[in-house]
């Protein structure tokens, strides 16, 4: 085999390599200095100059299929695109980016050279923010990214973003990957091309796109410190203490990982000199630190390469902040009573630690004394530290005055509706009663009561600063009162139940007169009288006596012949009941079987069994008798036969 045949032979499977690139992931460890960084620049007007980093042709202002603009907003361009697309630069407002209107083939969009040493057998990140700049679905961008050496491109350097979908117009992403220098390095070179035709959409925008060394994952902590968090570490103004800060590289980046700690100066970050900056641990003595924000970070890299800017990773920094202390100002609710409860402030913090007398101790910011005595006077001292965990002192006086004796004439009293009870309370200078309803005068020592139902007058006796409370119950007896229902109907030998009713309070009732009740203690007794009656319900209490009467109305018993014979011989001729005349309206209705009405009437008349002056024949008759109100209705049947 020859060997330009093995040139061929080798570059024909890089080849099939590059053909074969799947989308990667950018750098999940520490990234070192950029090697590139491309922001297209900023400036004044809103279309910046061409570059000469493509094959694309440049348009100052609407670019068509093959072209490019380099601009600040994608505002007034093409009506497909998002109209409000800016660059990606963080706080860069006059920042400009790249706008691509795809060309119909593939072809190289940008290609740069890499112009500075970099280190072989070290990973390293080459890297876009790329956004699909379509408004509507159309083709999608695919972009390819490419790193050769000496022209060939390097295994595993070579990787697709995939088709980047529609979006917003904010949907900058981060696209790229990683890769391994050979150790042969030669000229490399970055390539980005499209993969997808133009014509139908595949336009895009370009910001930020960067090369530089990716390393592993960096994590730091810090020992000794108030707290640890988001690479902040605090102390506080005056401490005097030996911190402790350390980075982790996570294993498999570096065979031999090389530390390299930096401070910043306020301008520039330099090569610490304290104990352990080339170690993963460095020392950091604070005397009587001073306000302020220092910051520390770490170089990590391959043996031998700490000192090369292009091959080495940078850890976040570590802000370590000497914080002031707080300046509390504790005071409570003022001079209080026996008995009552004492609120303890303090104006800031974020935790909090007081003592006082009796043992009190509380980590609550604004704390109650409940029912204090005079052995709670005295000084209360809060500690209280700020969110960086600095802490400071501040006290406050606790007064406790002496209680007010109060009394009254009377805790209880009853009276009956519409009595009145002289309420009288002593021990103060000035009064105050609740509820006001009822009273002659709720601000004065002695106000006459006249409730209306039962209450319970609370009177605060005051010495003008402290007070205390009584109470006094006066009970409101109601009235008897008797009500002994509705007038009662009923038929002779039958009964009835009355219903009475009995209000008031420590009441007795009796039924008079007791005759045919079945019990005149009860209220509602059953009655059975023989004939009308008249009872009265007498309903007494300790305040009055109340009566009432109920009417028994009682109707003879009701017989109703069973047959009648109108044949003309003056024997039982007509069907009558004579017990119907005791009624005021009785109600008669004679029917045939076949439901026909063949008598009726109203008063006391007898039937004579005839229907419209004609005699019925004999036969079995249904008849409905209804009397008065209060009384069942009767129904059968009447035999007539001649």
């Amino acid at each position: 085999m020859t060997q330009a045949y093995c040139r061929y032979f080798t570059a024909l499977i890089l080849f099939l390599s590059f053909l074969k690139a799947e989308a990667q992931q950018t750098c999940v460890g520490a990234l070192g200095d950029p090697v590139i960084n491309i922001d297209f620049d900023r400036g004044a007007s809103n279309i910046g100059p061409s570059i000469n980093e493509t094959n694309y042709s440049y348009v100052a202002g609407n670019p068509n299929d093959g072209q490019y603009t380099i601009v600040k907003t994608s505002a007034g361009l093409n009506p497909g695109w998002h109209q409000n697309v800016i660059n990606h630069t963080p706080n860069d407002p006059n920042g400009y980016f790249m706008l691509v209107n795809a060309d119909l083939n593939k072809g190289i969009f940008y290609q740069t050279q890499i112009t500075t040493q970099l280190c072989p057998n070290t990973t390293y990140e080459f890297a876009a923010y790329i956004i699909n700049i379509l408004r509507n679905s159309g083709v999608k961008p695919n972009i390819r990214f490419t790193i050769t050496n000496n022209g060939l491109p390097i295994p595993g350097a070579d990787f697709l973003t995939g088709d980047i979908p529609e979006g917003s117009a904010t949907d900058w992403i981060k696209r790229g990957g990683t890769f391994i220098t050979p150790a042969n390095l030669g000229i490399i070179k970055l390539v980005m091309t499209n993969e997808n035709p133009g014509g139908n959409g595949n336009d895009l925008a370009i910001d930020d796109i960067t090369f530089r060394a990716c390393g592993p994952i960096i994590t730091s902590t810090v020992t000794n410190a108030n707290n640890f968090n988001n690479n902040t570490a605090n102390i506080c103004v005056g401490d005097t203490r030996i911190l402790i800060l350390s980075a982790k590289a996570s294993p498999g980046t570096y065979t031999s990982p090389q530390y390299q700690w930096q401070e910043f100066d306020g301008n520039n970050w330099v090569n610490s000199t304290k104990p352990g900056a080339q170690s993963p641990d460095l020392t950091v003595n604070f005397v009587n630190a001073s306000l302020g924000n220092y910051k520390f970070q770490v170089l990590v890299a391959e043996n031998g390469n700490i000192n090369s800017t292009t091959c080495r990773v940078i850890s976040s920094p570590i802000t370590v902040n000497v914080n002031n202390k707080p300046n509390p100002t504790a005071s409570n609710s003022g001079a209080a009573c026996i008995g009552s409860n004492v609120q303890l402030n303090v104006d800031q913090g974020v935790s909090f630690s007081w003592t006082g007398p009796n043992g009190f101790s509380s980590t609550v910011q604004n704390p109650t004394l409940p029912n204090v005595s005079l052995s709670s006077a005295g000084t209360y001292i809060v500690t209280v530290f700020n969110v960086s965990g600095c802490s400071n002192t501040s006290q406050t006086q606790v007064q406790v005055l002496p209680p007010v004796i109060a009394n009254t004439n009377i805790t209880a009293g009853t009276i009956c509706q519409n009595e009145s009870v002289d309420l009288i309370a002593s021990g103060g200078s000035s009064y105050s009663w609740l509820p006001i309803d009822g009273l002659s005068d709720p601000n004065i020592a002695n106000p006459t009561a006249s409730p209306k139902q039962t209450t319970t007058y609370t009177v605060s006796v005051s010495n003008g600063t402290c007070s205390v409370t009584k109470n006094i119950t006066i009970t409101v007896l109601k009235s008897a009162s008797a009500y002994a229902g509705e007038d009662k109907k009923m038929l002779f030998g039958q009964s009835v139940t009355l219903n009475g009713n009995a209000i008031g309070d420590n009441i007795t009732y009796l039924w008079s007169p007791s005759d045919y009740l079945e019990d005149p203690t009860k209220l509602n007794p059953v009655a059975t009288p023989p004939v009308d009656m008249t009872y009265t319900l007498t309903v007494q209490s300790n305040c009055n006596v109340s009566m009432d009467n109920v009417f028994v109305k009682v109707y003879p018993k009701i017989e109703i012949p069973s047959a009648f014979t109108p044949n003309g011989d003056g024997i039982n001729d007509t069907w009558n009941i004579p017990s119907i005349a005791s009624f005021t309206n009785p109600k008669l209705k004679v029917v045939n079987r076949n439901g026909q009405l063949v008598f009726e009437s109203t008063n006391t008349q007898s039937w004579d069994g005839k229907f419209n002056g004609k005699g019925l024949p004999t036969g079995v008759y249904y008849y409905t008798l209804y009397l008065n109100e209060g009384v069942k209705i009767y129904s059968g049947w009447v035999l007539l036969t001649r």
